[in-house]
This record gives structure tokens, C-alpha cells and sequence, in this order.
């Protein structure tokens, strides 16, 4: 089976090097469209027309008011909230008590909140729980959650015990926040903006520096061991962060291996395909196997 293959290859591995993509996080519940889009942004959706968080996300609303509205929403339920499937945490089981590193292009913490070494993460497209200036006048970001857990409250919603959303019985919400609440940089009083890599503003802060240098360290000291490129759920929209420099780096170290598991992109230039492991299929399924079977 090629969960034995992938499992043997994990085993005798020196290291672990993690690539993730939205892929992995859709798996684990974070899905963008449907039931939870409607559960969250019904309102939004039947005013503006738009059926999808990430057209939201980019809808040139009239106030920051209304912008800010819709993204403390956002940003809480892809953010704050926990994932709905423990796709993480068996990820996290593969893994625990070998050397890896994850390298991701998610925005949305989860391998931290799953119990990941924060210090084996690298972020490299930013962070939900973020804000920075929208200019930006310096290289600085900023927690955003207690701001953001006031713009809700200001909608009408409550936050339950375990994190959760609520919104009162017969209650809807307001899809403005009051002016007071708009997030402005402490430096120069412009709006505040997402730290979202979507365009040059993007900050890369000494968080952000130091976990690029942890990562390169980590592919330093075990370039020329067993390592195991395990790519999770990445499409084709940034493939040069990690599709690329994987499949580079495995046809570079004759001791790598290259596993991919993703859903109808599971596949492997054929330069490398002695020594890669494709499976197609749902990321959760995948690593469920491994877990339930203790291959």
C-alpha cells in the first residue's frame, strides 16, 4: 500500500519538512462556501450577491464600517475558532518526536492551536490574527483579537465558553461597526489593513524574518540527510513557495523523498517520481488511515 511506503519513508527519515496549502485547512473544516458561508455572512451574501468569504473578503464596501464589520467575522471563525475535524492533530501525530519543520502559505494558526512548536512554523503569507498600516508606515504588526471580539460584540454576537459565535434567538446582526472601533495605525492614524501577503504593502516583521531564518537553518543542517518533503493540500496558485523548491530540492538530495497527499492534484515530475509518494485523496481520510491503522 502506498500508506506503507510513505509510512517506511516518515520512519527512517532524518528530518520532516511540512509544506501546507488552503487544501489541508478546507480539509480539516475551513471551507469557504455553503452552509458555513451562509452561517456567518447570509446578510452580506443576500445584499452584495457575492456566494463566497474570499469575494467578501476583496468587496469594495462603501464605509470601513461595513468593512471592518464583515472582516472581524472573517477573522474569528478562521482565526479564532477551532477547526470542526482533527485533521491537525493527526498531522501533528505523523509527526511528534521526529525533526520537521512546516513551511505554509495558511493564514489561519491552526498547526499552532493543534500544539505544533511555534518555533518549527513558518508563515510565509502572514496571519489572520494580524493587522498592520495600510500604508505601511513601519515594518510592525499587531494582535487584533481583543479589538476584533469587540466588533462582534458591537454586531450583536456572543462569543460562548469554547470559543464559539453566537448570535441571540430572533437576532440579527448589524453589518456596521461603530466608527470608534476602526482599527488606525498607532504611528500615523491610517486604517489599519489585513497582514495578508496580496500586494507589495505586505509587512514581513521580525516574527515573520525570524521564522524565515529558523526555516533555511533547518534546511542547512539536513540537506544532505534522509529528508521527507511532505506537501499537504497545496494547488497551483503560489507554487513557488513550496511545490517548486520541494520537488528542486528532492532532485537534488539523491536521499530525499518527495509525498504529496491532495485531492486531484496529487502527482510528481518524472525526474523524481523513483523517489516520490502521490496520494490522491482527502487529506483527512489519508492521515485518519495512518492513525486508526498505526501503520
Amino acid at each position: 500500500m502506498t500508506e506503507n511506503v510513505l509510512k517506511y519513508a516518515l520512519d527512517s527519515a532524518d528530518a520532516v519538512v511540512l509544506g501546507a496549502g488552503a487544501g489541508l485547512s478546507a480539509a480539516a473544516g475551513y471551507t469557504y462556501t455553503g452552509e458555513r458561508f451562509r452561517k456567518y455572512f447570509g446578510d452580506f451574501a443576500d445584499q452584495y450577491g457575492f456566494q463566497d468569504m474570499y469575494s467578501g473578503g476583496f468587496y469594495p464596501y462603501d464605509t470601513l464600517e461595513e468593512h471592518w464589520a464583515y472582516w472581524s467575522r472573517y477573522i474569528y471563525i478562521n482565526r479564532y475558532m477551532d477547526a470542526s475535524k482533527p485533521v491537525y492533530e493527526q498531522l501533528l501525530w505523523l509527526v511528534e518526536g521526529k525533526e520537521y519543520f512546516v513551511l505554509t502559505t495558511n493564514v489561519d494558526h491552526c498547526f499552532q492551536k493543534a500544539g505544533f512548536d511555534k518555533k518549527r512554523l513558518f508563515y510565509t503569507q502572514g496571519d489572520y490574527g494580524l493587522w498592520q498600516c495600510v500604508k505601511p508606515c513601519h515594518q510592525k504588526t499587531y494582535d487584533n483579537r481583543a479589538q476584533v471580539e469587540e466588533m462582534l460584540k458591537a454586531q450583536g454576537y456572543d462569543i460562548g465558553a469554547d470559543g464559539s459565535l453566537l448570535l441571540p434567538e430572533g437576532k440579527k446582526p448589524a453589518m456596521r461597526i461603530p466608527s470608534e472601533l476602526v482599527p488606525r495605525c498607532p504611528r500615523c492614524g491610517r486604517p489599519m489593513s489585513m497582514n495578508l501577503r496580496a500586494d507589495q504593502t505586505f509587512v514581513e516583521d521580525a516574527g515573520w524574518h525570524r521564522a524565515a531564518e529558523r526555516y533555511h537553518t533547518f534546511l542547512r543542517c539536513h540537506e544532505k540527510q534522509h529528508i521527507v518533503f511532505l506537501e499537504l493540500g497545496v494547488g497551483m496558485n503560489t507554487p513557488g513557495i513550496i511545490k517548486y523548491p520541494f520537488w528542486q530540492m528532492t532532485y537534488q538530495n539523491p536521499k530525499a523523498t518527495y509525498a504529496c497527499i491532495n485531492s486531484g492534484e496529487a502527482y510528481a515530475p518524472k525526474e523524481i517520481s523513483g523517489r516520490a509518494v502521490c496520494m490522491d485523496g482527502d487529506i483527512g481520510e489519508v492521515l485518519c488511515t495512518f492513525s486508526k491503522n498505526n501503520l
